[in-house]
């Protein structure tokens, strides 16, 4: 058997955690640079649809008395990883599917009631985090969906937990089920399926193998079979990935080169450290910018561009040396330039780096780059910084509505009087 655990409106969840008077109130978070909303609790969603722009819905905030934050990605990745290791306790084997989404594999619980037990793991999460979670567990992970989706849906009578454990059960919830509802099912896929009459997930697994294998390749088999009550999807681990990217939207159009390659750098430098978080390095580096498309009245530009090491490389000296290559080619004067990123590509573990006879990092890179980290990991974050990023000037994203960083920052930790 597999549960879904998934938490209830994850991002507003979080800012309430530390501000109780806003439970029952409609809350929503806002994107980078409190662009558009990004979450919403249950009481905003009637008025304010997902990817909202955050101008233009002001009048609608203060019309429904709705709390707009901006997003505080420290605090809810550090939420995440709390609630992820209360789940552990319940289960050795967890797959962390997102940053609000776990699933759990049960072997060996054949004799346990897994609805008391889905419910002991609904009340130790909100005991000890505050985060109120739904679970649905199946007999496998497509269905867990499908239940954990039954348990948001009525959370009076499932009290937020419920078990798909009886045939009865899975094909009362299979009909229950929109086809455009199910995991995995895109728009193009559906519209296809209800060309041909398929209107729930019960209609869905009706059809003939042979017809969704052909339709559908092998990804659309194994989700019916997955639904037919047959598990053939089992827990992921967690894996390399396979880009790593820095992206921000100025809070200032930029203009000038140099300005841009202050940001550019900036951007490179995290990437390089996130590569030696994980013991990894990459020999392709993307580099893209582009104008303020809202803006239609003034002249509009994209470009990226793609730049190979001539080796593997994790060193931020090496990665922004080769993201400015980039950027020079790209850059146009003449525009005011409104984003731009950098994302690194060809990733692979430090200890698998191909090795050249004649090109390679410099030796004195690698001694270097630890002792930056050990210096940011103990003062801060980019307290030591690189020639190229300007050590004068703080950019910082347009970031009016944030919460403290309760969990993570000394210095906004509760005080209690």
């Amino acid at each position: 058997m597999y549960a879904l655990v998934d938490c209830n409106n994850f991002y507003a969840s979080c800012e309430r955690v530390f501000k109780p008077e806003l439970i029952g109130k409609p809350v929503v978070v806002l994107s980078n640079n409190d662009g558009c909303v990004i979450a919403r609790s249950s009481e905003a969603k009637p008025f304010v649809p997902m990817g909202a722009v955050a101008f233009k819905y002001r009048e609608v905030f203060a019309q429904h008395d709705i709390r707009v934050f901006s997003s505080n990605y420290a605090l809810y990745g550090d939420m995440s990883h709390r609630v992820m290791e209360v789940l552990r306790q319940f289960s050795p084997e967890v797959e962390v599917y997102s940053i609000d989404e776990a699933f759990l594999k049960f072997t060996g619980f054949e004799q346990w009631d897994l609805q008391a037990h889905g419910l002991a793991m609904k009340q130790r999460v909100q005991q000890w985090t505050h985060i109120p979670i739904s679970v649905g567990i199946a007999p496998t992970k497509a269905l867990a969906k499908v239940a954990n989706k039954i348990a948001k849906k009525f959370p009076e009578r499932t009290q937020g937990v419920y078990a798909i454990d009886t045939e009865e059960k899975r094909i009362k919830a299979l009909r229950w089920t929109a086809v455009e509802d199910v995991w995995g099912i895109g728009r193009k896929t559906t519209k296809k399926l209800q060309a041909i009459g398929v209107r729930t997930a019960a209609d869905f697994v009706a059809l003939p193998d042979a017809y969704v294998r052909k339709t559908f390749s092998v990804v659309g088999l194994r989700l019916k079979h997955e639904l037919a009550g047959q598990s053939v999807l089992e827990l992921e681990e967690v894996q390399t990935k396979k880009a790593i990217a820095t992206t921000r939207s100025f809070k200032n159009e930029l203009s000038d080169l140099e300005d841009l390659k202050e940001r550019v750098a900036t951007y490179a430098v995290l990437c390089a450290e996130k590569l030696r978080r994980q013991a990894t390095a990459a020999c392709l580096v993307h580099v893209f910018v582009h104008t303020n498309f809202f803006k239609t009245d003034q002249p509009q530009y994209a470009k990226s561009t793609v730049v190979r090491l001539p080796f593997a490389s994790q060193s931020s000296i090496t990665l922004t040396q080769y993201a400015l290559k980039a950027l020079e080619q790209i850059y146009k004067p003449g525009y005011g330039y409104k984003k731009a990123g950098v994302v690194v590509m060809g990733i692979t573990p430090v200890s698998s780096v191909q090795l050249d006879l004649f090109v390679g990092e410099n030796p004195k890179h690698k001694p270097l780059m630890q002792a930056i980290d050990r210096i940011n990991a103990r003062w801060g974050t980019q307290r030591t910084r690189l020639g190229r990023q300007d050590v004068g000037r703080v950019w910082k994203m347009r970031q009016e509505k944030r919460s403290p960083s309760y969990t993570t920052a000394w210095t906004d930790l509760l005080t209690v009087k």
